[in-house]
Formats: C-alpha cells, structure tokens, sequence
C-alpha cells in the first residue's frame, strides 16, 4: 500500500455516454466520409467500395472474421442541364438543407467534393441537427407497425 500512496487518487466515474445529438451528428459524418472517399475515387476513375467485416461459419464449423465490400450509393446525379445535384441524406431520408431546398446545385464533380466538406464542417458545428432529427424522426416512423 506504501507503492500507492505516491498516486493521487480519486473518485470518478466514467461516462461514455453522449447525447443524441451528438450521435446522429457522428453517424452522419461517417456517411459523408464515405461520399468523400466515393467522390475522389470517381474523380480518379476508379471504384470505392466501403470494407466491412462479417463474422460466418466456414465448412468446418469454425467462426471466422470474413472482409466483405460494401456497395456506397452517391448521393449526387447528374441533372438534364449537365450540372450535378447532391442531396444529403441520413438513412433513406432526405435531410431538407433550407426551408425551400433539399439538395445543391455543383457545375462539377469537383464543386460536389467541395459542397460536402462544407456540409460536414456544418454538421460537425451542428448547424444541422434540426434537420438531422426530422429525417431521424420520420426514418424511425417507418419501422414502427
């Protein structure tokens, strides 16, 4: 007990919770991760698929870890002027970005890369976790019964 006494201790208690919010918030910067990662390797002229890893039985009735590619859609297209549309969504869900829009308007796919890191600067400050709990909202009405 002498070791411990050169110790300063303490009463604590950890707290890994986090609000709501803040987790839709995380969630949603994840997906946008995954457009950013998508857009560039577009750009690039190559294929994103996101990796995941499933645990399966294999032939001898042993559980083993199995990387598996997860297909990523884009969030934006291309629209009959030429110009390109991005809309954000949080699981099917559309997130409105205004009261009278829901998607923005890119001249290019560069323009696209550069609209969604700002749309994640602005959802990391929580500029949109209004919106962000609507389509939270109406996506969990949907599995209700």
């Amino acid at each position: 007990m002498a070791t411990l006494t050169a110790l300063k201790l303490i009463t604590a208690k950890n707290t890994h919770s986090i609000s709501p919010a803040q987790n839709r918030r995380n969630k949603l910067l994840k997906k946008i991760g995954d457009q950013i990662a998508l857009i560039t390797a577009t750009q690039n002229g190559e294929q994103y698929a996101q990796k995941r890893f499933r645990t399966v039985t294999n032939e001898h009735g042993d559980r083993v870890s199995v990387e598996q590619s997860k297909r990523v859609r884009a969030w934006w297209w291309q629209q009959d002027n030429g110009k390109f549309a991005l809309s954000i969504k949080y699981g099917t869900k559309t997130v409105p970005l205004s009261a009278k829009a829901n998607a923005v308007e890119c001249a290019s796919l560069q323009d696209v890369h550069d609209a969604l890191q700002l749309v994640k600067t602005a959802v990391a400050a929580g500029e949109l976790d209004a919106q962000i709990e609507a389509a939270s909202v109406k996506l969990r009405e949907g599995f209700g019964k």
